[in-house]
């Protein structure tokens, strides 16, 4: 069954950068309106590198200066690198004889062959390039260099975990497996950065995806006050079994809901 956990653009507030140019060249201008920061810092490629382990078709949305595409190229991956700016794109093509495709990643058709995506993504389309992946029927994981807020969100570092985290989990894998500086890149941004790895499961947590997709959205609605009290009201009298079973107290927030305690209160739910 396709899944649909699109939730609307993360928004992803970048300061004013740091750069000797001050945003008066065009070129300047052209990195700030497609939220351009270079990764330099080679420690940190070989971090994406080894978190993402390529191998086969490897997409890789932003390639920019070509240093990641090349390095995943070594490591032994087919990469196609998307880069929506037409200057580099054509200095990749004179520079490499990978595959670069001019134009905006997330409008691409996904691949109908198993496919990893790899990427130094901007900021301010985060959340539409992550969509674009849990939608991909063939995607076998996404290592995302992202804003660590954004990381951190959506992978519960924070002890808190999100409605996108926790509808796609019996699906996907969401870690947070590295941090990387802000002085990695240039020009500078305000913000630093983290490896998010998004991985698809070999099965299934679950049978139902529609009632799963029900139960979690009616569990975040905040219709009743509590969780308990939301699902109570719309699934009756086995809530209180399913709590006890799943180990989850009455008076728990919906954040601090851990994912695998949705699928045991699933499981009593839906038996």
């Amino acid at each position: 069954m396709a899944q649909n956990f699109a939730h609307g653009n993360y928004s992803h507030t970048q300061k004013k950068v740091r750069n000797n140019g001050g945003g008066r060249t065009p070129r300047d201008r052209a990195r700030r309106e497609l939220s351009q920061n270079f990764l330099v810092d080679r420690n940190a490629v070989d971090l994406i590198v080894k978190a993402a382990r390529p191998s086969g078709l490897v997409l890789e949305p932003g390639a920019g200066e070509g240093v990641l595409t090349t390095a995943l190229a070594r490591a032994g991956a087919e990469v196609v690198g998307y880069e929506i700016d037409p200057l580099l794109v054509a200095k990749l093509r004179a520079r490499t004889k990978l595959k670069i495709m001019k134009g905006d990643f997330t409008a691409t058709r996904p691949p109908d062959q198993p496919f990893a995506v790899v990427g130094n993504i901007p900021y301010g389309i985060t959340s539409k390039i992550v969509d674009w992946c849990l939608r991909a029927p063939e995607l076998t994981s996404a290592t995302l260099l992202t804003q660590l807020e954004y990381a951190r969100k959506r992978s519960g570092d924070y002890g808190r975990w999100s409605l996108l985290t926790v509808e796609s989990w019996p699906w996907f894998s969401w870690e947070l497996v590295g941090r990387i500086g802000r002085e990695s890149f240039r020009p500078v941004p305000s913000v630093d950065s983290a490896i998010l790895r998004i991985e698809r499961r070999p099965a299934p947590l679950v049978d139902d995806g529609g009632a799963w997709q029900e139960l979690v959205e009616v569990g975040f609605s905040g219709v009743g006050g509590s969780l308990f009290a939301t699902l109570s009201r719309h699934f009756g009298g086995g809530v209180a079994a399913a709590f006890d079973r799943a180990g989850i107290a009455r008076d728990t927030v919906v954040a601090f809901v851990h994912p695998d305690q949705w699928v045991t209160l699933h499981a009593g739910l839906h038996r």
